[in-house]
């Protein structure tokens, strides 16, 4: 039986939005933000430009980027909707634990709170965990070289983000933040 894998990938990612969507609506005022322009250009391009590397289209076809790094092969597609939906639900479990201090740019909130319960016990940015590994399951189901550049502009784009998150959160929090930084990785639990 063949599993209807580019559709439930998709719905995957459409629960995703959805979800973030809908979660956006109680949040916390900021008191400190990032500029948009640099937000554009760091984020929300790389943002773009992967999607268009990664969404399945023919333009792609007979260009070194259209090749494939991968068979096309049932375990691959399966493992690849496994780490979409796996991603996924970790990131939506971050972002339901993490509540009114999540946003999308970088920005310090009235009465910001250190998060380190839930999946903030095994990595301090939980959200980007899971968009990395559900941009990897898609990356997988396509198996082809655009969508590992895809993937490694995302990657980039997030270690951006994060170290400039991590700036600002250690000059707020200070000492607890240092130890949480010390006691806990970034982005793969034990290893980065």
């Amino acid at each position: 039986m063949h599993l209807p894998y580019l559709a439930l990938t998709v719905v995957a990612w459409l629960v995703f939005l959805a979800y973030w969507l809908w979660s956006a609506r109680r949040l916390k005022a900021a008191v400190r933000a990032e500029p948009a322009l640099p937000r554009f250009f760091k984020y929300w391009l790389p943002i773009l430009l992967a999607i268009l590397l990664m969404w399945p289209a023919p333009w792609y076809a007979g260009t070194p980027m259209g090749r494939r790094f991968l068979p096309e092969a049932e375990a691959i597609r399966l493992l690849g909707l496994l780490l979409v939906i796996a991603g996924v639900a970790f990131a939506c479990w971050a972002r339901a634990i993490l509540g009114g201090n999540w946003s999308s740019e970088v920005q310090l909130k009235q009465g910001h709170e250190l998060i380190e319960r839930g999946p903030y016990r095994y990595v301090r940015h939980p959200i980007y965990t899971g968009l990395l590994l559900a941009l990897l399951g898609s990356a997988l189901q396509l198996g082809e070289w655009r969508a590992l550049l895809g993937f490694a502009i995302m990657f980039v784009s997030f270690w951006r983000k994060l170290r400039l998150e991590e700036t600002w959160l250690g000059e707020h929090f200070g000492p607890s933040y240092a130890d949480y930084m010390r006691r806990v990785k970034a982005l793969v639990p034990w290893v980065l």
